[in-house]
């Protein structure tokens, strides 16, 4: 792997000095870059910054500008791995990997980023807990979606349990001097460079969490290596943040983001076009075409590598035979969904993965077909008599959640299968296991190009849905295992198509919607490119403000 310097593809330091039209508000006498405002439909559904807790679409997108991991996704482009805060990497064995870390990095409160943050970032304190065994294959069941209920210094269970999620067997991290790290992983793994890569592998300051009082105070003012730093996080409210003048990739072009709480999308949207924001999220497909139409504003996104599901509670009485669970798969007509309320903006797509899995990708797998009759059947044989079966359902965390609930319930209905809508205000209380959880919505997405961090992740015996003691498999766990430490891709591949078979079609754990589109309108006089993921983008590279004759 090769040395590169993200510095030649950054264009930072002319764009500062006249390149923008700014708004009155923004102009300021020492500084003239812009400050913007983000009206979005959340910021974070853990009440929490930290990105060892708050794993969801949402907080992808406020965290990009925070944080940053050793190899980094190129969201120009593919999601591919680039350099990021390790300027190069290598393959030593089946089990390590070693990285050079980029020299002159600062932290937010001015540190030098050094491999001694790096061991800390994934050590006992920040992940794991301290009486944490790295030999043990034990699954961590965690509870599900708290908030404020931390105190002190001690970790959330869900921050243990997501560490050991996405690192399941990693042994230690080496410092093998100040600015090169191995991972040392206890069992072959050919995902290790993804992991790092992926989710909950960013990298913190050592000192900055240290010197937190509390956990959540932490978790709320973290203290990372982004171009832009925390000034104030009001949960369900507003996220400030300020541009952090050290950044290593050059200065920022932007002086303050403001992400503003704005569930309804009419607010968003009469907001973007009186000037209240610069940025709007979540636009549904059926308003892209209008926004478009004006000179003013252009909307920009598309598919992302995240798939809407429905996940079942294989121990709610109605959902224990998974024949029921079968019948509901082939009840829904998914083209009808795409087409009456995303305009044909996105995708059914081949089950639960993506064509960026390269050499993993299962050719030929499709998503049960819609087929009433069928379904008809099982639940004949299943014996099914009507049992009214609960869905808990957001008010709109996913775009066109509810309706597509309607439209679900009303296929469901014509097979003879009586779900009832149970709107819930938030997901703890989606994940209330109460004795009457049976089924909710949710998605999945792919953090790197493997199904380790889709399937293994959310579905195997330290993914989300088992911890939430929804459904299990023996076999599926059995094989998630193996998984994790075979090295021939034939084999994991073959092993991942079972894992399908099982998941999706014979014992149902979820079933795939379509796939996730995500549309965000701006300003059409602002230069700025969607990444094809859920994360924005503020760099320098990534932003201009034309100024207009």
């Amino acid at each position: 792997m090769q040395p590169v310097d993200r510095r030649r593809f950054i264009a930072g330091a002319g764009l500062a000095a006249g390149g923008f039209a700014l708004p009155r508000f923004a102009i300021g006498q020492a500084d003239d870059r812009p400050t913007i405002t983000i009206a979005v439909q959340q910021i974070a559904t853990s009440a929490s910054l930290e990105v060892v807790r708050e794993r969801s679409n949402v907080g992808e997108r406020v965290q990009t500008p925070i944080f940053e991991n050793l190899i980094a996704r190129n969201l120009k482009s593919k999601l591919e791995p680039i350099p990021g805060l390790a300027e190069s990497w290598k393959r030593i064995d089946e089990r390590t990997v070693e990285l050079v870390l980029r020299k002159g990095v600062k932290f937010h409160n001015g540190d030098e980023m050094t491999a001694d943050d790096v061991v800390f970032t994934f050590g006992p304190e920040r992940m794991f807990g301290t009486g944490y065994d790295s030999k043990s294959d034990k699954t961590l069941f965690t509870t599900v979606m708290a908030r404020d209920s931390i105190e002190g210094k001690a970790l959330p269970a869900e921050v243990v349990g997501i560490a050991k999620r996405i690192w399941p067997s990693l042994e230690k991290i080496e410092a093998v001097d100040k600015y090169t790290v191995r991972f040392v992983n206890r069992v072959p793994d050919v995902t290790l460079e993804g992991r790092i890569a992926g989710p909950a592998s960013e990298i913190i300051s050592k000192r900055g969490f240290m010197e937190a009082k509390t956990w959540v105070e932490w978790a709320r003012k973290p203290i990372a290596t982004g171009p832009y730093k925390v000034r104030a996080f009001k949960p369900d409210e507003s996220l400030i943040l300020d541009a952090h003048d050290d950044y290593w990739g050059g200065k920022p072009p932007i002086k303050t983001i403001r992400f503003m709480v704005v569930p309804e999308v009419a607010s968003r949207i009469n907001g973007l076009l009186s000037g209240q924001y610069e940025f709007i999220c979540d636009v549904p497909p059926d308003q892209v075409a209008t926004l478009a139409q004006n000179p003013k504003f252009e909307v920009q996104g598309g598919l992302v590598t995240n798939h809407r599901i429905l996940c079942f509670d294989k121990h709610f009485p109605a959902l224990v035979d998974p024949r029921v669970r079968q019948a509901m798969t082939h009840s829904i007509d998914r083209q009808a969904i795409v087409d009456s309320l995303w305009a044909g903006r996105t995708r059914i797509p081949p089950g639960l993965q993506w064509e960026f899995y390269g050499p993993m990708f299962v050719e030929g797998w499709t998503v049960p077909e819609y087929d009433l009759k069928k379904a008809q059947a099982l639940l004949k044989a299943a014996n099914y008599k009507g049992e009214p079966i609960p869905f808990r359902v957001l008010n709109n965390y996913y775009t066109n959640q509810v309706g597509t609930a309607q439209i679900e319930v009303e296929m469901w209905r014509a097979a003879g299968i009586n779900v009832q809508i149970e709107m819930r205000e938030n997901w703890q209380q989606i994940f209330e296991n109460d004795g009457k959880r049976a089924l909710r919505d949710w998605s999945n997405s792919a953090a790197f190009s493997d199904p380790i961090s889709s399937m293994v992740g959310q579905h195997g015996p330290q993914g989300q849905q088992q911890q939430a003691k929804e459904w299990s498999n023996e076999e599926m766990n059995k094989l998630s295992g193996t998984l994790e430490t075979e090295t021939d891709m034939a084999k994991r591949k073959a092993m991942f198509k079972r894992m399908l078979e099982i998941c999706e079609r014979e014992d149902p754990a979820y079933t795939v919607l379509h796939q996730t589109a995500t549309f965000t309108a701006k300003r059409k006089d602002i230069e700025w490119k969607a990444a094809p993921a859920f994360a924005m983008d503020f760099r320098a590279d990534n932003f201009r403000w034309v100024r207009k004759s």
